[in-house]
């Protein structure tokens, strides 16, 4: 890949692979491919989930709701998830098999209580920025690939916002992995379309 390209590697994290808190089915199997992709990008960059343990979108937090609830709170709708990636836990530390020792950013998102957030690049107000979008252009990236978990809540997120700030995206799909709630997939491929990301696979990158 040229100096003008970046991976970015979504939330490639414990609780999200088999065993975790909020396991995404073969989740763990995409990292030997997300390792071998990352020897083409000179600037990878890592996302880690990263919550208080009284995350607002913890269904803990709520009484009487359960995880995969829908409930409204001052910025839209939110889902509510198992207790996950709380700070500084085994849950929270990436894969112990992701090895990007290059990797030149680990960007840390969710820390604060009262918002979540799934994408790389903006929280769920959709107005509070990660500066994710400032360190890449500072290094004159404007195409990005996106790979890790889950396609259909961080990873689509982060690829929309990706195109909303100027850049290129490209989601390689086999080196992803989805949770499919209740029809999450279809919607999250449908907006991916509407926003311009190009759905691609790791044969295409050679």
């Amino acid at each position: 890949m040229n100096n003008s390209s970046a991976l970015l590697v979504i939330d490639v994290q414990n609780d999200f692979c088999p065993g975790g808190a909020l396991a995404v089915a073969l989740g763990d199997t995409i990292v030997p491919l997300i390792n071998r992709l990352a020897q083409n990008f000179e600037t990878v960059v890592l996302t880690q989930d990263w919550h208080p343990a009284n995350h607002i979108s913890f269904a803990a937090e709520h009484p009487g709701k359960t995880p995969f609830e829908q409930i409204t709170l001052p910025y839209g709708a939110q889902t509510l998830w198992p207790t996950h990636c709380v700070m500084a836990t085994f849950g929270a530390e990436l894969h112990p098999e992701l090895d990007i020792p290059h990797a030149s950013l680990i960007l840390r998102k969710g820390s604060h209580r009262g918002v979540d957030s799934y994408s790389a690049f903006l929280e769920a107000d959709r107005t509070t920025k990660t500066g994710l979008n400032g360190y890449l252009a500072a290094r004159g990236i404007t195409d990005l690939y996106l790979c890790g978990l889950a396609t259909d809540f961080c990873v689509a997120w982060s690829a929309e916002d990706a195109i909303s700030f100027g850049f290129k995206a490209t989601l390689i799909e086999d080196a992803c992995r989805a949770i499919d709630l209740n029809g999450s997939l279809a919607a999250a491929h449908d907006r991916l379309v509407q926003a311009g990301v190009t759905r691609s696979s790791s044969a295409d990158l050679g």
